[in-house]
Parts: structure tokens; C-alpha cells; sequence
């Protein structure tokens, strides 16, 4: 198959992208909440039902969903799709989960599209990011981050997850000098960092490749890493690779996630 034309590609993804957004942003606003419990919300289905369709519309190419399934047959291009990456905060009522939509060629990103259509700031935010494109976008607007030259420094700021509001000052001493930002959606705190707002973004549960595929190519956009519990950048060559890509990760400025992953977080679980 020809190669395809990312940038043109990554402006169609978004807008296929914003369009399934309006699902999300309609289950928000239902009087009764949003429908669903635990790590399932009814509408993830819907979302990635929308997505799976028209992506492949876009490249017929493997696939790999949370909610859909995956078909890999070796293919050189494989989409990587989260339709509500942070559904547990979604359903408990906590903005800023994110549709995370990333491009794999050769299990490489060479594309990613987050976008949180419900957010704190209480407007949609879409980042973007293909390879041949000199910086990531952030609501069609360029952003230099210069991830490259980061260091974990006051001023700057770790994204970690929405729970480690049970556990400031655990996490403020865990971060220091930068300061802790919780908020859901792995993919959307790479997102940010590889925006400018962070020098770091980490979980600390595993994840799959579905969380951080996007993610992972907007921090490439940006200059930055995204690397294992020891330190090992994250890879998507296998199957077992995809379902599991890490027990922890950390993305964002290579010395920040060097000098992060070093440090005692399994403190928060004591």
C-alpha cells in the first residue's frame, strides 16, 4: 500500500476525533450522570464502535481497541485506540478523561490525537502530533515545549494520577522541587507534558498500549521519552507487549522520568 500522507492524516483523525468527542460530552450532561460503573462506562462502546469505522475508513490497516478488540496480521500500520482513556474518574464525577488515538507504522508511534472534550478549565482540549510535523498542536495552534532540555526543577510540574489528592504530602515530597498535578487519564497527562504544562507524566499501575500509544507520540513530537519502571523505553512489538506495555511509566523530559523512576513510589501503596 502507498505510504500515507500524515499530516493529512492527522487533520482528518481530528476531526474524527472531535465528532466522537460530542458522545462523551452528551453522557457528561445526562441529568442522571454519566451511565456505567467501575472501569466501564456504557458510552466507551459507542465512542470506539464510532472511531474503529472511520479510522479504518481513513487507513485500512490492524487495529487495536479496549473496548472492540484487536485484529494484528503483521500489517505495518496499526491504530491504538482508548475511546474514554480514565473512565473510572469519569463515572465518579472528575473531568479530564480523554479519547486517545495513536498510529503505530512498524510498532512505532508516528501519530497521536488526545483530546478531553470535559476538562476542568471547562474547555475541550485537543493535542495532536504526526511525525514530519515540526511541533505538537494544541487546538490547532503550535506549541514548542522543548522537552529535550527539562529537568525536574521548581516550576515545573509532575502529572500524576487523580488519586494522589488521598495523598498530598506523600506526593508533593515524592515530586520535589516540581510541584504534583493529579488528574485522570494517563494519556491526557502526556499529553500535557508534550503540550508545555509538565516536565513529567506517570502511572503507576500498568497500562496498556491503548493508554499510551498516543501519548507516547506526542511526547516524540515534543522531544521527549517515555520509558518503563527501569528505565527502558516502551516498545509495541509483540502482543504481549501491547496487552502489558509496562508495570509503571513515565513520560516526558528524559532527566525528569531518569530522576523520577528512581524514587520510593511504592510508599503510596503502603
Amino acid at each position: 500500500m502507498p505510504t500515507p500522507h500524515l499530516e493529512k492524516l492527522l487533520a482528518q483523525t481530528i476531526e474524527v476525533v472531535i465528532r466522537a468527542g460530542q458522545l462523551l460530552i452528551a453522557e457528561w450532561a445526562r441529568v442522571d450522570g454519566p451511565r456505567g460503573h467501575g472501569d466501564k462506562a456504557a458510552v466507551d462502546d459507542a465512542i470506539e464502535q464510532f472511531l474503529r469505522a472511520r479510522l479504518l475508513q481513513l487507513l485500512p490497516c490492524d487495529f487495536w481497541g479496549e473496548e472492540t478488540g484487536h485484529r494484528l496480521t503483521g500489517h505495518p500500520w496499526c491504530w491504538v485506540v482508548d475511546p474514554n482513556d480514565g473512565t473510572a474518574d469519569f463515572l465518579k464525577g472528575l473531568k479530564g478523561s480523554a479519547l486517545s488515538i495513536g498510529l503505530l507504522h512498524k510498532q512505532t508511534p508516528v501519530l497521536g490525537v488526545v483530546y478531553a472534550p470535559v476538562t476542568v478549565e471547562g474547555v475541550p482540549d485537543c493535542i495532536a502530533w504526526a511525525k514530519g510535523i515540526a511541533a505538537v498542536s494544541r487546538n490547532g495552534q503550535s506549541v514548542r515545549s522543548q522537552l529535550s532540555t527539562k529537568t525536574l526543577a521548581s516550576g515545573e510540574f509532575v502529572m500524576v494520577s487523580a488519586a494522589a489528592i488521598n495523598k498530598p504530602e506523600l506526593n508533593r515530597a515524592l515530586c520535589q522541587p516540581s510541584t504534583f498535578v493529579a488528574m485522570p487519564s494517563i494519556a491526557y497527562r502526556l499529553a500535557k507534558v508534550a503540550a508545555g504544562e509538565g516536565v513529567c507524566g506517570l502511572s503507576l499501575y500498568p497500562v496498556s498500549a491503548h493508554d499510551v500509544v498516543a501519548g507516547h507520540a506526542l511526547l516524540i513530537g515534543a522531544g521527549g521519552v517515555l520509558v518503563d519502571e527501569r528505565g527502558e523505553a516502551i516498545s509495541y512489538v509483540t502482543d504481549a507487549n501491547m496487552h502489558t506495555v509496562s508495570r509503571r511509566c513515565f513520560g516526558g523530559s528524559a532527566s525528569a522520568c531518569r530522576a523520577l523512576l528512581a524514587r520510593e513510589w511504592d510508599l503510596i501503596f503502603v
